[in-house]
């Protein structure tokens, strides 16, 4: 917290008095709502509903006057802010209107979070019993992507080796590497055409639409594509 008002107070400091401030970050309502749990690791050290980042802003004597709501990471916000004592532009009907929906949703009450760990559960016992059930008909699953979303979904559902075989990333530094804790083999997508699995686990979910297409050989031979979050979802 201390962090925080000293990054804010330095931003009151350095802005110019008709300036403007603009900053993205992933929005905590579409966390929350899309069960996206996978997106919290190390590198992410806060994570803001609009509510609380303008309250953050008005603590500082700057008022967000502009928000745009990006499809970025699973759902992102993009805010604009400046001096109050400026009062160049105005408040935009898209602040009134995402304050409000945040807002009915329940989104400055403790009680709205508490139900998000009981849809993180049940996303990790689909999942696993997913993968157990494919192994048990003798279907081969394979990984695409080595993200740190990824990594935090298999650390926590607990699915190594033995669940999934191995993982493939387009980065040529993670080929030959292995995905930190669960010690899954990552090697070079051209492995999938050579392997021909079953079904083609998106471990970077938020880009599914492009590694689909890009990918779209697998229906070839049949095989299927995976999605874990926000529930799992096969797609042929």
């Amino acid at each position: 917290m201390a962090r925080l008002r000293d990054g804010m107070s330095g931003m009151k400091h350095l802005l110019a008095l008709d300036g403007v401030i603009t900053m993205e970050f992933p929005h905590l309502m579409q966390l929350v709502e899309q069960s996206q749990f996978d997106t919290i690791y190390h590198e992410h050290f806060s994570y803001f509903s609009f509510f609380t980042a303008e309250r953050v802003f008005q603590a500082h004597d700057l008022t967000v006057f502009d928000v745009q709501q990006l499809g970025t990471h699973g759902g992102s916000l993009r805010i604009y802010a400046q001096h109050t004592e400026s009062g160049r532009h105005r408040v935009t009907d898209r602040i009134i209107g995402l304050r409000d929906r945040e807002r009915s949703g329940g989104y400055d009450r403790l009680e709205t979070y508490s139900g998000f760990g009981d849809k993180v559960e049940a996303i990790r016992r689909s999942l696993l019993e997913f993968l157990i059930r494919s192994k048990t008909e003798g279907k081969r699953v394979a990984g695409y992507g080595a993200p740190g979303k990824g990594n935090t979904l298999l650390n926590y559902c607990g699915i190594g080796p033995g669940l999934l075989e191995y993982t493939v990333d387009r980065s040529p530094y993670k080929q030959g590497l292995y995905t930190p804790g669960t010690r899954i083999p990552i090697g070079n997508p051209s492995r999938i055409a050579e392997a021909r699995p079953d079904y083609l686990l998106i471990l970077p979910w938020n880009l599914k639409e492009e590694i689909m297409e890009q990918m779209a050989y697998i229906r070839d031979w049949g095989g299927r594509f995976v999605v874990p979050i926000p529930t799992l979802r096969v797609f042929d």
